[in-house]
């Protein structure tokens, strides 16, 4: 294969994960839109309801870790088209539920457990096809999740007010089967053979190759897991409730799920720009600066109200937790390589599905129980303030004792 197709082909492999990061996490934050009718229909707590999306984000972090690892061993294909296929069963089952267990299990552990074959296998697998624009195609990949607000809770939102949640969610659940299995068999693997490397990627090669027991016990892993999931942890929850913290306000549902989409469309150009940045500047920088602009935008939502600030916040907030996403995956691929990225960054990712399943659970119960969302917009805010501090301790410096010791191996 010449290099002019390995390159062509790399774009096709980053479109098709676009694609499924934009169907399965869509699908899943679309929890967001279905929250107030469910709750409505059913008589179910919002803090119940949005149990299912805590549930999603803890299933999929420990399924990300098993799909890198099985992507690493088998190939990514075969990961991604289970995943299209469990997702759509989630949605289908989920549509049918009859009581809140029942939803809970459908909606919470199916689908969580799905999508988290996507991001991390996706994610692995782009950086190994493309080598001169590695952060912009990990965040093409990301990208995916910011295009889900502006397609997916749009589609959901409309069906809802048009029929009803339970036809919204079947109609849903169906399209992602015939989107994401024709999707899954884009995917190819990486061709073997490395080209010839630049000066800034030879400097940012591992020196030797790294094991994955190795590499989970680095303070480097440690640091990146910790940042992730003090990011997600931050804006999760102001996220998950935008579209309710919204309508809390006084602002009518059809236009408070425009604030949310405005927001992904936004955090879809931020993935886009920090990812640019990123291959100029380094991902370091880039990412402790967009954490302080996400923990200060965080803050800001204790000052909004209306409809015009509420559009502004949104844009601000989307370019920063949108374009940090991808840049923790491109740190793991500088520092620990290929071979094992899909495993390690499932892992991380693993850490980040954590704090991203305290948000939809911590809003709804502080809404429960205070009639409203100020503590968790300060708790959070918090919180985005301690990620920009364990990012800045990530060193790119290895340990001697580990290059020695795989140098004797």
């Amino acid at each position: 294969m010449s290099k002019a197709t390995r390159f062509d082909y790399g774009w096709v492999v980053v479109g098709a994960g676009a694609l499924m990061t934009c169907v399965g996490f869509g699908t899943m934050l679309s929890l967001a839109v279905f929250l107030q009718p469910i709750s409505d229909a059913m008589g179910w707590s919002r803090a119940g309801v949005s149990a299912a999306a805590t549930l999603d984000f803890l299933c999929m972090g420990f399924a990300a870790f098993a799909w890198g690892a099985l992507s690493d061993r088998f190939g990514t294909r075969i990961v991604v088209l289970a995943g299209s296929l469990l997702l759509g069963l989630g949605l289908v089952t989920a549509s049918q539920a009859q009581s809140l267990w029942q939803f809970q299990l459908c909606f919470g552990v199916l689908i969580g457990i799905a999508v988290g074959s996507f991001y991390a296998p996706m994610t692995a697998l782009a950086s190994a096809w493309i080598d001169k624009h590695r952060s912009l195609a990990v965040a093409l990949v990301s990208a995916g999740m910011g295009v889900s607000p502006l397609t997916v809770a749009p589609s959901a939102s409309w069906l809802i007010t048009a029929y009803d949640w339970r036809f919204a969610m079947l109609v849903i659940g169906i399209a992602a089967w015939v989107l994401l299995i024709p999707a899954s068999f884009l995917v190819r693997a990486a061709p073997q053979g490395t080209p010839v490397a630049t000066n800034a990627t030879a400097a940012s090669a591992p020196h030797a190759e790294w094991t994955v027991a190795q590499a989970l016990r680095t303070p480097q892993f440690i640091t990146l897991a910790l940042a992730h999931f003090a990011c997600c942890a931050a804006h999760s929850g102001p996220i998950f409730h935008m579209v309710s913290y919204a309508m809390v306000c006084g602002i009518a549902p059809l236009t408070a799920v425009t604030v949310y989409s405005l927001a992904g469309f936004s955090g879809l150009g931020g993935r886009l720009l920090l990812g640019v940045l990123a291959d100029r500047l380094g991902a370091k920088p880039v990412l402790v600066g967009g954490l302080l602009v996400q923990a200060l935008s965080i803050a800001t939502y204790l000052a909004v109200a209306q409809l015009g600030q509420f559009y502004a916040l949104s844009v601000v907030f989307g370019l920063a937790y949108g374009g940090v996403m991808p840049l923790y995956a491109v740190l793991v691929r500088e520092f620990f390589g290929a071979r094992i990225m899909g495993t390690v960054f499932g892992a991380v990712s693993a850490f980040a599905s954590l704090g991203m399943a305290l948000g939809p659970w911590a809003g709804g119960y502080v809404f429960d129980t205070f009639h409203g969302y100020t503590w968790l917009h300060a708790g959070s805010f918090a919180i985005g303030l301690a990620a920009v501090a364990v990012a800045l301790s990530f060193s790119t410096k290895r340990q001697p004792s580990l290059d020695l010791g795989r140098a004797a191996a």
